[in-house]
C-alpha cells in the first residue's frame, strides 16, 4: 500500500493561488485516473482538476473556501486497490499530512495541468481572517431563497456579526478550523454562516448538516425578535428601513475574476491613451438577414443574432484596415502587427466580466462563427472558461445592447488596441432616400456602434475608416460580398 499526495498544479497564465470551491469526492471514495475530484476558482475562471492516479481517497488535505498556493498538498490517494481503506476525516489546520511517496510534479501532466518545479514563485501566505468575518445575516439568506432563482455569485458577501451563544452540544470553536465534512461546509457557505458560530452535535465535535440548518433557523428567529424589540433601536439613533433587509452596508471581498478584471482595466486605462468614436447606423437590412438565417436549414441548430453579423463584419473591416489589429510593445519599442483575428466577446458572469476569444475568427465561415459564439457563451455562463481561452485576443466586441443601453466608451482589453461597442437596436424614424433621390420618413431599425482605440498606434484617420467600414456592412450586409 502506498500513499500518494497530489499537490495543487500550476494552472498557467502566471496564476499562483486558487480558492477551493467544491470537492467532488470524499474520504473512502474510489477514483480512476483522470476522474475530476476538485473544483477550484482561479483569478480567471473555474477549473476542474483531475486526479493522476487510481485508488481510494485517503484524506482531503484542504477545505472548501480556503485559498492556497500552487504546490500545496490537496489530497492523498491510497493506490492499493485491493485493500480496503477506512474513511478518514478531512484534516484541520495543525495536523500533519500523510507522507507523499511521489509528488504531482513526477506524474504525467493531465489535460493541461501539472505542477512545474520552479515555474511559479510562492507568495507569503496571507494572515488568517478572524472567524467572525465570514458571517452573513441568515434572515437575508432566507429572503433571497424565497425570491425568484438567480445566478449564484462567486462567494457570499461578508458580514460581521457577534457569534451566537451555544445552546447545546459542543460549544462553538474558538480557535482553529471547525470540523465538518465538505458538503456541510458548502451548505454553510451558501447560507452565509460561519461554522465557528455553529454548535456541533456530531461525534468528536463534528458539525452536521442539521447543526447548520438549525443554526440558520435559530438565527433567523433571534434576528426577527431583535428587529421587533424597541430597545434594539432607540429613537434618537434609529434609521429608516433601508431598501435591503439586514445590515445597512455589506462588504464583498475583492478576489478571483473580479480582482483580475479590476487590475487589468486600471492598467489599460492609465497606459493606453483611449480615443472613442461613434456612428449611428440603419441596420434594417441586417435584421432582415438575421430573420432569413434563422429560417435556413444550415443555421437551424445555432443561435443567430445581430452580434453574429457584427462579428463577421469586424473580421472583414480588419482585413481592410489591418493597422487596427496591432499592439504596442513598450519593452521593445515596436508595433506588433497581428495577421490573424482572435475575436474576444465580453461576457458578464456572476463572478465578473470575462473576455474569452474565438481563435482565428478570420478563417471561420458564418456558420462556424455562429457555432463558436454559441459555445463560447454557454461555457462562460457555466463559469467553465479556461485561462487559455481568455489569452491571446486581438480585438474585442462588448454588446451593451442586450441591456438596452445605446452605447458607451469601453476600455480596451489589455494586450489589444481596439474594442467595439454594440448598442441596442431600436425602431426609430429615419430619413430614407429612394432611387429617384426623394427623401421620406420611415420606421427603421437603428443602432449605435462605437470603437475605442489606442491612440499611440491608431490615429484618427485609421480608426474612422475602420468604424465606417464596420457601419457600411451592418447597413448593407451585401457589401461583404464586394469586400470579402
Amino acid at each position: 500500500m502506498a500513499i500518494k499526495t497530489f499537490n495543487l498544479p500550476d494552472p498557467g497564465e502566471g496564476l499562483v493561488e486558487a480558492e477551493i470551491v467544491e470537492w467532488k469526492v470524499a474520504p473512502g471514495d474510489t477514483v480512476k485516473v483522470n476522474d475530476m475530484v476538485l473544483e477550484i476558482e482561479t483569478a480567471k475562471s473555474l477549473v476542474e482538476l483531475p486526479i493522476p492516479w487510481a485508488g481510494t481517497v485517503k484524506e482531503l488535505l484542504v477545505q472548501v473556501g480556503e485559498t492556497i498556493d500552487v504546490g500545496t498538498p490537496i489530497i492523498s490517494i491510497d493506490d492499493g486497490l485491493g485493500e480496503e481503506t477506512p474513511a478518514v476525516t478531512p484534516s484541520i489546520p495543525g495536523e500533519t499530512a500523510a507522507p507523499a511517496e511521489s509528488g504531482a510534479a513526477s506524474e504525467a501532466i493531465l489535460v493541461g495541468y501539472g505542477a512545474k518545479a520552479g515555474a511559479t514563485a510562492r507568495r507569503p501566505r496571507k494572515a488568517a481572517v478572524p472567524a467572525a468575518a465570514g458571517v452573513k445575516t441568515p434572515t437575508e439568506t432566507e429572503q433571497i431563497a424565497a425570491a425568484a432563482p438567480v445566478a449564484e455569485p462567486a462567494a457570499p458577501a461578508a458580514r460581521v456579526e457577534s457569534p451566537a451563544p451555544a445552546a447545546h452540544g459542543v460549544a462553538p470553536t474558538t480557535g482553529g478550523r471547525p470540523k465538518a465534512k465538505p458538503p456541510v461546509r458548502k451548505l454553510a457557505k451558501d447560507l452565509g454562516i460561519d461554522l465557528a458560530t455553529v454548535t456541533a452535535s456530531g461525534p468528536d465535535g463534528i458539525i452536521t448538516r442539521e447543526d447548520v440548518t438549525n443554526h440558520a433557523s435559530g438565527a433567523a428567529v433571534n434576528g426577527a425578535a431583535a428587529q421587533a424589540s424597541p430597545a434594539a433601536a432607540p429613537a434618537e439613533t434609529a434609521y429608516r428601513m433601508p431598501f435591503g433587509a439586514g445590515e445597512r452596508e455589506e462588504r464583498t471581498p475583492i478576489k478571483g475574476v473580479r480582482k483580475m478584471t479590476a487590475q487589468a482595466m486600471v492598467g489599460s486605462a492609465f497606459t493606453a491613451p483611449h480615443v472613442t468614436e461613434w456612428v449611428t447606423v440603419d441596420v434594417t437590412k441586417t435584421m432582415e438577414l438575421v430573420e432569413r438565417l434563422k429560417g435556413s436549414r444550415e443555421f437551424r441548430d445555432v443561435k443567430v443574432t445581430p452580434l453574429l453579423v457584427l462579428a463577421k463584419a469586424l473580421v472583414l473591416a480588419v482585413k481592410r484596415n489591418p493597422g487596427m489589429n496591432a499592439t504596442w510593445d513598450e519593452a521593445n519599442q515596436e508595433i506588433v502587427q497581428k495577421n490573424y483575428v482572435n475575436l474576444g466577446i465580453a461576457a458578464a458572469t456572476p463572478r465578473g466580466l470575462i473576455v474569452p476569444n474565438i481563435k482565428d475568427a478570420h478563417a471561420l465561415s458564418m456558420l462556424e462563427l455562429a457555432q463558436a459564439i454559441g459555445q463560447l457563451t454557454a461555457t462562460a455562463r457555466e463559469g467553465r472558461t479556461q485561462p487559455a481561452e481568455m489569452s491571446g485576443g486581438t480585438m474585442t466586441i462588448t454588446n451593451v445592447g442586450v441591456f438596452g443601453v445605446d452605447s458607451g466608451t469601453p476600455i480596451i482589453n489589455p494586450g489589444e488596441s481596439a474594442i467595439v461597442c454594440f448598442g441596442a437596436i431600436r425602431k426609430q424614424p429615419w430619413v430614407v432616400t429612394d432611387a429617384d433621390g426623394n427623401d421620406e420618413i420611415a420606421i427603421r431599425h437603428v443602432t449605435q456602434l462605437a470603437v475605442s482605440f489606442d491612440h499611440r498606434l491608431i490615429d484618427g484617420e485609421l480608426g474612422s475608416r475602420f468604424l465606417s467600414d464596420l457601419a457600411a456592412i451592418m447597413e448593407d450586409p451585401a457589401q461583404a460580398l464586394v469586400w470579402g
